[in-house]
């Protein structure tokens, strides 16, 4: 591919996976590249790993505070201002050590049994038909409960999140209508609930993390109403929309790659190892993006101060120079230094931890109950460049009887 051709806003690129050779030219010739932006100013496009891990631990030099997806807010968005994702320290900090509360590895551990029952009824609801659509019968379920339990949402609202999540990160999706007002709309109504659901934990607080932030305090210092309504949103749409879509191309890269599923299902110590490679594979987010504090060099280029700056996870783990073989789907890899959650630094992902629990429990149920997984149809990929989405995968496979021992919502 020429240089000329790339064009990281080509939302149609990453659908049909064009966006992998841009990425690649980019990287072999211009690792730091300014791509022009239709009704915008332009951006640094970040490619290789090294680069990226250099904009992202560096929060003096690339700040979030102005908005981590490519288009600028505007006014409309500055309110998005009050999300964690969107802060710099030592304001991300001050809010970090008091979120961290709700995610202590104590509170993760408390409920995998209770994800693996949950993760046992998903399958069961499934495993009899020999036929499926993996991604909104299996591969969301299980964030989407996880995430409403975490949150203190009843399980029958549990897809109201879902609903809400798909809506504002398919603005430019026709599966999912496509309508930016619409996106809009769903913030708002997941805003309200969450406001709603936060004046009652405060109120009467339960075992759960609504509960523990909406009355987290620390050195007197608590969320401010808006904070917390904010960060349920955050919560809201990363839990589910990254999870889900690692499921999802976990499964397809296991079907499309029939060796590394057999070495999986003969040898099940080795999931740890393969849910690191379908997180490196997967790359749920395919970038966020800095706003330059001053001018700096970043390889070779001169990056002014206002520069939007804009790191391509996707890229970074392709990165030829930090993986073997990177187009290789392994389960065995090793080292693997995937940037899925960030890289690391003041905004390495808060739900890591989360999101590999899940990722372990239900993969040990598809791997163990739906044999012979083959795809049934077109897979629909999101049309976004920055969620690194599966819409639809129908999937096909040998009926097991359903267990009747999972909890279901």
């Amino acid at each position: 591919m020429d240089i000329a051709d790339v064009d990281l806003n080509d939302l149609d690129a990453f659908v049909d996976g064009r966006h992998h050779e841009m990425l690649a030219t980019l990287r072999r010739q211009d690792p730091v590249h300014w791509q022009d932006e239709p009704g915008g100013p332009g951006w640094w496009a970040v490619t290789r790993h090294a680069d990226l891990l250099t904009v992202n631990r560096d929060t003096t030099t690339f700040s979030s505070a102005e908005g981590t997806n490519i288009p600028d807010l505007g006014e409309d968005g500055q309110i998005l201002t009050e999300m964690i994702v969107n802060m710099d320290p030592p304001r991300h900090t001050r809010y970090r050590l008091l979120v961290n509360k709700g995610f202590t590895p104590r509170m993760i551990g408390l409920l995998e049994d209770h994800l693996r029952a949950r993760a046992v009824a998903i399958v069961d609801r499934v495993c009899e038909t020999g036929s499926c659509d993996f991604v909104t019968d299996v591969a969301a379920e299980l964030p989407l409960q996880a995430i409403a339990e975490l949150l203190g949402v009843p399980q029958e609202d549990r897809h109201k999140l879902f609903d809400w999540s798909n809506r504002m990160i398919g603005a430019d999706d026709p599966t999912y209508n496509g309508d930016p007002a619409d996106a809009q709309a769903a913030a708002a109504e997941l805003y309200l609930y969450a406001n709603t659901l936060g004046a009652e934990k405060r109120a009467v607080p339960a075992n759960d993390i609504v509960s523990t932030l909406a009355n987290a305090e620390l050195n007197g210092d608590k969320l401010t109403e808006t904070e917390f309504d904010m960060f349920f949103l955050v919560l809201t749409v990363a839990g589910n929309e990254t999870t889900r879509n690692a499921t999802s191309h976990g499964v397809r890269a296991l079907i499309e790659n029939p060796g590394e599923m057999a070495k999986l299902r003969a040898d099940p110590s080795l999931l740890p190892s393969a849910v690191e490679e379908v997180l490196r594979w997967a790359t749920p987010v395919h970038h966020f993006r800095r706003i330059a504090t001053t001018d700096v060099e970043l390889g070779g280029k001169t990056i002014k101060a206002g520069d939007k700056v804009v790191m391509w996870h996707t890229s970074a783990n392709r990165d030829e120079e930090v993986f073997d073989d990177p187009f290789r789907f392994d389960i065995t890899r090793a080292p693997n230094d995937h940037i899925a959650f960030g890289g690391g630094g003041a905004h390495f992902c808060l739900g890591a931890n989360l999101a590999r629990m899940e990722l372990r429990l239900i993969f040990e149920e598809v791997l163990d109950r739906m044999p012979d997984l083959a795809l049934a149809g077109p897979v629909q990929i999101l049309r976004s460049n920055f969620v690194h989405g599966i819409t639809s995968m129908p999937v096909t496979y040998t009926p097991t009887p359903a267990t009747g021992s999972g909890v279901d919502g």
